[in-house]
């Protein structure tokens, strides 16, 4: 959790960097960084979760059993 805490943060400066170094819009700049760095996350999560499935051999087991029975 901290990592994704310093990611957040070093996000929000590099924002304020990009905005002009503006004062008044920390709340903002934090926010599009959380919602930034946690949507990375969230993506890379779901691109992992997404490939494990596909390279389960469950389905075929249960084809063969299948086929075993109506034979």
């Amino acid at each position: 959790m901290q990592d994704t805490e310093q990611a957040i943060r070093e996000r929000a400066y590099h924002l304020w960097i990009e905005s002009g170094r503006t004062e008044g819009n920390a709340d903002a700049h934090w926010l599009v960084a959380q919602r930034d760095i946690l949507s990375a996350s969230l993506a890379e999560i779901g691109r992992v979760t997404a490939t494990d499935p596909a390279k389960s051999t469950k389905p075929k087991a249960r084809r063969a059993q299948r086929k075993h029975r109506a034979a």
